[in-house]
């Protein structure tokens, strides 16, 4: 071969492997991915659940509205400091926990 040749040879065979690699590895984080899919979704359903029954609690109780992420509602006057120092506690292990499920 002569060095034109030789030279397009040499980019033609790194392109092939550049390229090659690339697809590997895209297929191995598909492969991750689909693995990882039924056990993320399951996690998803049983947060879904779970608010879902916080909420149908909530609304049994007549609570107002309110997000886990707000701060929570000002309490009526005379209300017991120890309940509220549990409704933080409960609120802080939920958000806890949601994290937790999204690393």
């Amino acid at each position: 071969m002569s060095a034109p040749q030789t030279l397009v040879q040499a980019a033609l065979n790194r392109l092939s492997a550049r390229f090659g690699s690339s697809l590997a590895d895209v297929a191995a984080s598909l492969a991750v991915l689909a693995q990882d899919a039924p056990e993320r979704l399951k996690r998803e359903w049983e947060l879904f659940r779970e608010e879902v029954e916080l909420e149908a609690d909530r609304l049994e109780n007549g609570e107002s509205v309110q997000s886990e992420m707000d701060v929570p509602a000002t309490p009526a006057a005379g209300a017991d400091p120890q309940e509220q120092i549990d409704q933080i506690r409960a609120q802080v292990a939920r958000l806890a926990r949601r994290l937790e499920e999204q690393a």
